[in-house]
């Protein structure tokens, strides 16, 4: 039987549902129903799936708890799927009948790809939806708040308008035009303005894109910078988080929570952030000081702040975020559908599948 190891991630756990038939009834319907509100028959799609790749399933699927747990399984193991693992000579000496490394990402830094194909091993990567669909909800806050779309929603008539502090005296329409006839202020364009990306990895890259598109200028900071030729390529300038902060007009965050993130964004960074500016959190929100965001959102430093994952899931009635009206809360729906999961696992098994099935014909 096909042995398939798996870094642990929230989004593959369902990996061993279609393919290992040992995963037991418990994990099978808590995985269906992850699923259900896009996939109302989702154990159906899996026997689908089973039944387009022969010699795929059935396999036996692990997913180890740590790194040194994933080596210590490499030795018959036939495919590996990797996120952040690094995976090079070290671990090929290990996994004598490894055919695919796949990663699940488009990101191969964390891979030695000529040592992977010296020894015969094929490296496949798979572009994210899910990151995508992020991007996408990171992009959409950024437009929001930049033309005030939660505070202007329906708000088309006098009364309203004036309710909400605006004026709809009439223009002199012999002179001018009748746009935003009620004269409110403060509408900033993206074309332009400067974007900073804390952190550019799969998903930060996904958001700069679009930046790019819009005809922004794009800075970034992280641990590690990128290559030059990565840098052109994205139209992206490395800066320090301080001179990131300084200059952007929208700063988006894009890393994981760990010792080093959490509280990053603290009072001090968020003094040092250009006033008026936007802030954006589709990552983790311990990264940002709760209580010195708040501060700043009081003191009216911050011309936005869109956050897509609660401090509490499901959030409390009382968040205090909900005072302020340039702020969006999302209830973690950044990922989009869960049809977007579902694409990029079975591409992924396809081409694990492809690469398999070559490797024993």
């Amino acid at each position: 039987m096909t042995k398939i190891i798996v870094e642990d991630d929230a989004f593959l756990k369902c990996i061993a549902v279609i393919l290992d038939p040992d995963t037991s009834e418990e994990y099978r319907q808590a995985v269906a129903d992850w699923f259900s509100p896009d996939e109302p028959d989702f154990l159906g799609w899996v026997r689908q799936v089973q039944g387009r790749y022969p010699g795929l399933f059935p396999a036996k699927v692990v997913m180890p708890e740590d790194d040194d747990e994933f080596r210590r399984q490499l030795a018959d193991a036939d495919a590996v799927i990797v996120e952040r693992m690094p995976f090079g000579p070290a671990e090929l000496d290990i996994a004598k009948r490894l055919k695919v490394v796949q990663k699940f990402g488009h990101i191969v830094s964390n891979i030695d790809v000529v040592a992977c194909h010296a020894r015969g091993v094929a490296v496949e990567v798979q572009r994210r939806r899910i990151n995508i669909a992020v991007a996408e909800h990171a992009f959409a806050l950024m437009i929001a708040l930049s033309r005030r779309l939660n505070r202007l929603n329906g708000l088309i008539d006098s009364k309203r308008l004036h309710d909400a502090g605006y004026d709809t005296r009439p223009f002199d329409r012999r002179y001018v035009v009748n746009s935003n006839y009620a004269r409110i202020g403060g509408l900033t364009p993206m074309n332009g303005a400067v974007f900073g990306a804390i952190g550019l990895g799969e998903i930060g890259r996904e958001v700069a894109s679009r930046c790019a598109a819009f005809g922004m200028t794009i800075l970034y900071h992280q641990r590690s910078r990128m290559t030059p030729v990565e840098e052109t390529a994205l139209g992206a300038t490395y800066v320090s988080l301080d001179e990131l902060l300084a200059r952007s007009d929208y700063v988006s965050i894009h890393l994981p929570i760990n010792a080093s993130t959490r509280g990053l964004i603290d009072r001090e960074a968020l003094r040092r952030m250009k006033p008026g500016a936007t802030l954006v959190n589709i990552a983790r929100p311990d990264i940002i000081d709760r209580a010195a965001l708040i501060e700043a959102l009081d003191e009216g430093r911050l011309g936005g702040f869109g956050l897509d994952v609660g401090y509490e899931e499901p959030g409390r009635p009382d968040e205090p975020l909900l005072r302020y009206k340039n702020v969006i809360l999302t209830p973690h729906t950044a990922p989009g559908s869960r049809q977007s999961v579902i694409k990029d696992v079975e591409e992924m098994c396809f081409k694990m599948w492809r690469r398999l099935t070559t490797q024993l014909s």
